[in-house]
């Protein structure tokens, strides 16, 4: 990495780590050259806090230094109405551009791509294309990507690599390689499936027609997953996907609260089941000493069985054929694992506190309650996505439920029929 970028890098860092009253003084020190790749590198909460404060003629300068497709990337993140007053003052070329690429929804192919792209419909020369390359360098200050175009319809791709290959005189069309393609209005999550199955640098995005309208780079699906992961993670966790780390206090408590609510009632449930065993605890204080490592253990297991099966079905690998052969083996290895840590367990209650039956009892719910948390870890996240939920968002409390109560049953239940 360049000392440039590094110190590109740090800017951006320590924008990021400011307090929310200090971002847009730390922001306006940055040199006007910087700026812009500065905003376009900072999360997107903090990006639009500072898009909000910045005058429209601020905006302006900064984008007026941008790619059209990363001009369009700021204009999205204000309103209709600035977007507009901006546009009218914007150089005429990037002007049009913007203005082609703000028609398209953001979440879509064509709200993504950018027009970094050359059309041949003749079969010239490498040395006639030469002059076409240094042309729309000078101009643009980057190398296209070239497509082949016959009748009006997309052919492929003339590699950049085939300018050194190839001889002066010969003929573009020789060189020329198959190129994926996607229709301009199809979703991020079709993007990234389509990327999926052909491993390539880039997509051609097509009109109706088939004409081209686009390009979308491998740096941009990166930047889609990488939203992916954020946003699933932001979900798992309960937390808005609009929160910032260096939000205030009521802010985090505003969009937190409802999650914990939730966790709070589930929680009470748990408590009643404890309290239906009263008179077995007070007899047998040292049940309290196992019950947390009971509940704790399958919270733990059902929370790895989740994992899995949201990246499964996030990664297409749970369909309606494979669903049942996972639930059976995820709950077999629930047992399993229940079978090692109950052992393990019973010996510490053995040798510790020289009760066998408590040892029976603690490894019997230590396997009951890694079966439970198998299935349900299994069979939750699945039936949150069958009913139109994000299993990353709304499973947890279910599964956290089933494991704490069912766990308290069955070890608080066993504890009453076998220790007297």
């Amino acid at each position: 990495m360049s000392s440039r970028i590094k110190s590109q890098s740090q800017i951006v860092h320590r924008i990021t780590i400011s307090p929310v009253r200090k971002r847009l003084a730390e922001f306006q020190k940055v040199p006007s050259g910087l700026q812009g790749f500065v905003l376009l590198h900072l999360p997107k909460p903090i990006q639009k806090q500072l898009l909000k404060k910045l005058s429209n003629n601020e905006i302006r300068i900064i984008i007026n230094r941008l790619d059209p497709d990363e001009a369009t990337d700021l204009l999205q993140n204000i309103s209709r109405g600035r977007a507009r007053h901006i546009l009218r003052k914007l150089a005429g070329e990037i002007k049009e551009k913007v203005e082609f690429l703000l028609r398209f929804d953001p979440r879509t192919a064509a709200g993504i791509m950018n027009l970094n792209y050359i059309e041949l419909n003749k079969n010239i020369t490498f040395q006639e294309l030469s002059q076409i390359l240094k042309r729309f360098e000078k101009k643009s200050g980057r190398f296209p990507t070239i497509l082949f175009v016959e009748n009006g319809t997309l052919k492929g791709e003339i590699p950049l690599s085939s300018l050194a290959l190839a001889e002066k005189e010969e003929k573009v069309k020789k060189y020329l390689k198959k190129i994926p393609f996607i229709k301009y209005n199809r979703s991020e999550k079709e993007i990234i499936n389509t990327f999926k199955k052909h491993p390539h640098s880039k997509l051609v995005v097509l009109d109706q027609d088939k004409s081209i309208l686009g390009i979308i780079y491998s740096d941009d699906v990166l930047k889609l997953l990488e939203k992916q992961s954020a946003n699933n993670l932001r979900q798992f966790a309960g937390v808005s996907q609009e929160e910032d780390v260096l939000d205030p206090a009521l802010v985090k408590v505003k969009n937190r609260y409802r999650w914990l609510i939730i966790n709070l009632t589930t929680a009470f449930l748990a408590a009643g089941v404890v309290s239906l065993f009263q008179n077995t605890i007070s007899k047998f204080v040292l049940l309290a000493v196992y019950m947390p490592i009971v509940a704790g253990m399958g919270g733990n297991a059902a929370t790895q069985t989740l994992a899995v099966v949201v990246r499964g079905l996030a990664l297409k690998e749970i369909n309606s054929r494979t669903a049942k052969k996972i639930i059976i083996n995820e709950t077999l290895a629930g047992a399993i694992n229940g079978i090692i840590n109950g052992v393990l367990v019973a010996l510490i209650a053995l040798f510790w506190n020289k009760n066998p039956l408590l040892g029976l009892v603690v490894a019997l719910s230590m396997v009951a309650n890694l079966i439970i948390a198998g299935f349900f870890g299994t069979i939750i996240p699945l039936l949150m996505k069958k009913l139109g939920k994000d299993p990353a968002a709304s499973a947890t409390v279910f599964i956290t439920t089933a494991t704490d109560v069912c766990g308290f049953f069955v070890f608080l239940g066993l504890a009453s029929l076998l220790i007297k």
